[in-house]
């Protein structure tokens, strides 16, 4: 009977051993390498939508500060006999059309809807991505106070209120001032908590763009250990 060379044989299993989990741990590795360019790339267009963001509500923050601005000029005049009042016409037009705010979400949507919200596995990243995103919501209800403002009440009061003949013969057409004047009052108020929440986001903003500079997101997997 011939003699098994055990020293040969388990050398042989243990080359294929060897074999397989080296091949095992490549295709991890190849895995990890995708999940974490994958994870890169959204975390660098999650940045460039905050950045733009963060620019739409810098502009928003200029244009709630003028709209205030104006208020305060109109508000003195109404219901009153100052016999300038017409020099306030283009400027009761101007503040009441809408300074909205849409959030660039899609990677965030992108990232909840597929489940790849997952990939980001730093907790104080998620954490801030989360927070932020959902800081937009609450800012978007001082948004839509300004809109309800504008859909119960501005709309109504130009079309009962207004005659817009006497714009164009050059005379005051706004007919009920004491009413026109209680609105203002509301949406100078409105303008007030518009801002304020607006700022509170461009914070938000920053805050995050900040987290995602400091992180390092072109990491190198190193895939490898001796075996």
């Amino acid at each position: 009977m011939k003699k098994v060379n055990w020293q040969y044989t388990f050398g042989e299993i243990l080359i294929v051993i060897i074999g397989i989990s080296i091949a095992f741990s490549m295709n991890k590795c190849a895995e990890n390498s995708k999940n974490e360019a994958q994870k890169n790339q959204y975390l660098i267009n999650l940045k460039d939508d905050v950045i733009s963001d963060k620019i739409a509500l810098e502009q928003n923050a200029i244009e709630i500060e003028k709209k205030i601005k104006t208020a305060d000029e109109i508000l003195p005049k109404l219901n009153t006999d100052v016999p300038d009042k017409m020099m306030i016409v283009g400027k009761i037009f101007s503040i009441v059309n809408l300074t909205d705010f849409t959030p660039k979400d899609n990677t965030y949507q992108a990232l909840i809807n597929s489940g790849d919200l997952k990939l980001i596995d730093d907790f104080e990243t998620k954490t801030a991505i989360e927070k932020h995103y959902s800081y937009y919501k609450i800012m978007q209800k001082s948004y839509l106070r300004m809109e309800n403002i504008q859909k119960e009440y501005v709309g109504n009061y130009f079309i009962y209120h207004t005659d817009f003949d006497d714009f164009r013969n050059k005379k005051f057409g706004f007919k009920d001032e004491k009413l026109l004047k209680n609105i203002i009052m509301s949406m100078r108020g409105s303008f007030d908590i518009k801002l304020t929440a607006t700022k509170e986001g461009i914070v938000s903003c920053d805050s995050l763009i900040n987290l995602l500079n400091k992180k390092n997101t072109s990491s190198t997997l190193r895939c490898f250990s001796a075996y």
